[in-house]
């Protein structure tokens, strides 16, 4: 078996992509109220594979995240998406207090849903701001 080499990277307190996206499919999965058997056979891939990827052990290629996200009900756009926001949060340039209102997920069946603070419409409530102070807010669009 492969040995996973320590990071040393600056940014080794981020976590890896993989244990993002293992998360985040296994917190899909189990809100689902669905097993590891029954993602895995839909998806077309072991168990024991989806099991690792959901612990963030393996690097899937995007042709396998597709089909697990397909599995879910999900896509793979939404948990790109929802990746990104987790990583930029936990990053000093995320930190301006910007929200997403992500356009691309279907109610009830995806990984990515409006952040706390937008309304389905689109409209952000939140403290006011002082003067010459802004909030970003992100719309991710699919084709």
């Amino acid at each position: 078996m492969t040995q996973i080499a320590p990071r040393t990277h600056p940014s080794a307190h981020l976590p890896l992509l993989r244990e993002v996206y293992g998360r985040l499919l296994r917190g899909l999965r189990t809100r689902q109220g669905r097993t590891l058997a029954e993602v895995a056979a839909r998806a077309g891939i072991s168990v024991a594979y989806l099991s690792e990827v959901e612990r963030g052990l393996k690097e899937p290629s995007s042709e396998v995240l597709e089909a697990i996200c397909i599995a879910l009900g999900s896509s793979i756009t939404g948990l790109v998406g929802a990746t990104h926001r987790e990583l930029r949060d936990l990053t000093s340039d995320g930190a301006t207090g910007g929200r997403v209102l992500d356009l691309t997920s279907r109610v009830g069946s995806s990984i990515a849903t409006p952040t706390e603070g937008a309304a389905p419409t689109g409209t952000l409530a939140g403290p006011a701001h002082d003067a010459g102070v802004g909030t970003t807010v992100e719309v991710l669009l699919a084709a």
